[in-house]
């Protein structure tokens, strides 16, 4: 080993031991318990939903959903797809149906409760729901057929909801998108109809969060990166994508 790995890996090892001290001293849960685990696949493995969702499921296989995602993302828990109507638009922001997997009372539904959320670290995430779900049965992730909550929004010619509904439905996303691919497009002109409508909305939903008096702070992604066998924390500018994206999940917020 050189000098240099031999730097870095005392380094990452300092690094990873100060983030377990951290989660420990937070009494944040480690891995999850082998009943909600054993739990958790045996409902993906029946292909039933626990409260009986599925036989009044709607069908809304044939909408062309999509997904943006940060780069390496597994646990796709929102899609969506914009279209034209007329002079305004239609959003249909299907949001992944993980009440489809976890029975009330169960073992998997109080290891979720004790945690409340995903936790997200530079050195990994502790997961709200066991990966076997969140990354897999329950992820939108391309051609699968998946459970999702489905939000219909009509949208006027200004962005503002004329109309919204909600069904829980069968869907399938026809393609994973990173953030950084959208962006790509989107400066070259290349982008597809689905993507150059969501900045169009975007930026028209950025616009009525002002009319409104809100105000969304453009906060930087921090990240940690290995420098010369050293650790540094950098910012990352967020993309306007990730804006655009995050007013879609706003107007849904909303409505919820």
């Amino acid at each position: 080993m050189t000098a240099r790995k031999a730097r870095l890996s005392s380094s990452a090892r300092a690094l990873a031991e100060s983030f377990a001290a951290l989660r420990a001293e937070l009494q944040i849960p480690a891995e999850y318990p082998a009943d909600a685990v054993a739990e958790a696949e045996r409902v993906i493995s029946s292909g039933v939903a626990v409260d009986g969702s599925d036989e009044a499921r709607a069908d809304f296989e044939d909408i062309p959903f999509l997904t943006i995602d940060p780069e390496g993302s597994r646990d796709l828990d929102q899609a969506m797809h914009l279209e034209r109507d007329g002079v305004g638009y239609v959003v249909h922001y299907a949001i992944a149906d993980l009440a489809a997997f976890v029975a009330p009372g169960g073992a998997l539904d109080a290891a979720t409760r004790e945690r409340g959320q995903t936790l997200y670290a530079p050195d990994g995430s502790t997961g709200l729901h066991p990966e076997q779900i969140a990354g897999d049965a329950a992820s939108l992730l391309p051609e699968r057929r998946r459970r999702a909550y489905v939000w219909r929004f009509a949208l006027g010619s200004d962005g503002r909801v004329a109309d919204t509904r909600l069904v829980r439905a069968w869907v399938r996303s026809r393609r994973r998108w990173t953030y950084a691919e959208v962006q790509a497009e989107l400066d070259a002109g290349t982008a597809p109809d689905g993507l150059r409508l969501l900045a169009e909305i975007g930026a028209l939903r950025i616009e009525l969060e002002a009319e409104r008096g809100g105000a969304s702070l453009r906060m930087p992604e921090e990240e940690i990166v290995e420098v010369r066998g050293q650790f540094e924390l950098r910012a990352r500018a967020t993309l306007p994508t990730e804006d655009f994206n995050a007013q879609i999940s706003l107007m849904t917020g909303m409505a919820a």
